[in-house]
């Protein structure tokens, strides 16, 4: 294998500047952002910034949220995501669909890996380098299995821009800039695009309304919603704790989701001190955060506990994709 070509069986691991082949040859992958040198190494911690400052959100959208996103809010983009992915189950009509897969419920970490993997690859290369395109031609090959309507996929697009925009409002070590904000409208709707998702607004305020606008009139109870959000806040808390302490824990879950989510998940909503509590946690987190030392190199998804040794984008996903009922309409 050539140094920096990657082959369609070439595992996917985003650690370090390794990408290790099924077969155990390993090969270097060089940065994909090789304007990284106009970060000095000793730099302030908001060198990053000042950067995408100097940047055209709309030109420059892959290279702004790379930045932002791989340097200096990780861990918020992730939790962030994590929270869009709770979003679109309060769907009754998405989360029937999900359920009848048995992807999500059976399968829960694998499923939430699958999904990391390739948001990540679109993510840190850019949607048009070669492992962009790759995880997006596997996320379509996927889909298209399913009778998922335009409408539903486009209300999925809407949470990648505005769940990590609102998180940081609120948790954020520094607010996001315009540019941010901007960049990654702009970056998920070549994305949707690339997705064949049709009908995209214009604007950032038009995508804006219709997320809201989604929500209020289709979020509401159901069973499949209450079964898809029980496996994943299940699948969070075995992360962290113990099983016997989950019930405990569940209310930490609960106090980081709004009421509009709690109420189509049939979730009961947590004491008005513990998600003062939890929201306070998270702002000290962020006020420690910037007293950091900034980022020297790039976060880079480590290995996901259904792939340690990493996995073709090829490879991601279901084995065999699930037939639907015959009852789930379009």
């Amino acid at each position: 294998m050539t140094p920096g070509v990657t082959s369609a069986r070439a595992v996917t691991c985003f650690c370090g500047d390794i990408t290790r082949t099924i077969d155990g040859v390993t090969a270097t992958t060089p940065d994909p952002h090789p304007d990284n040198d106009t970060l000095p190494r000793w730099r302030s911690r908001y060198a990053v910034l000042d950067e995408i400052k100097r940047l055209d959100p709309e030109r420059d959208h892959v290279r702004i949220a790379y930045l932002s996103g791989s340097y200096d809010f990780p861990f918020d983009t992730q939790r962030s995501l994590e929270l869009a992915l709770l979003r679109t189950f309060a769907v009754p009509r998405s989360s029937e669909l999900m359920v009848d897969t048995g992807e999500f419920v059976t399968r829960t970490q694998k499923r939430y890996d699958d999904t990391t993997i390739l948001i990540s690859a679109i993510g840190f290369y850019g949607y048009d380098s070669p492992e962009g395109r790759r995880a997006i031609r596997r996320m379509n090959q996927i889909h298209r299995h399913y009778p998922i309507p335009n409408h539903e996929f486009l209300y999925v697009l809407t949470t990648f821009v505005f769940e990590p925009i609102r998180w940081n409002a609120k948790f954020g070590w520094r607010l996001l800039h315009e540019h941010e904000k901007l960049a990654s409208y702009y970056f998920w709707r070549e994305v949707g695009r690339r997705m064949n998702i049709r009908d995209i607004p214009d604007t950032v305020a038009g995508l804006e309304h219709y997320n809201r606008s989604y929500e209020a009139e289709h979020f509401a109870y159901s069973p499949h919603n209450q079964k898809l959000a029980e496996a994943t806040r299940d699948l969070f808390l075995g992360w962290v704790l113990p099983k016997p302490l989950w019930r405990y824990g569940a209310y930490a879950v609960y106090a980081v989701m709004d009421d509009a989510m709690l109420d189509a998940f049939g979730f009961p909503r947590p004491p008005a001190w513990l998600r003062y509590s939890i929201g306070k946690a998270l702002r000290l987190r962020g006020a420690a955060a910037r007293l950091l030392p900034p980022r020297r190199t790039p976060y880079r998804l480590p290995p996901t506990r259904s792939y340690p040794g990493g996995v073709a984008l090829e490879e991601v996903g279901p084995d065999r994709p699930v037939a639907p009922p015959q009852n789930s309409a379009p």
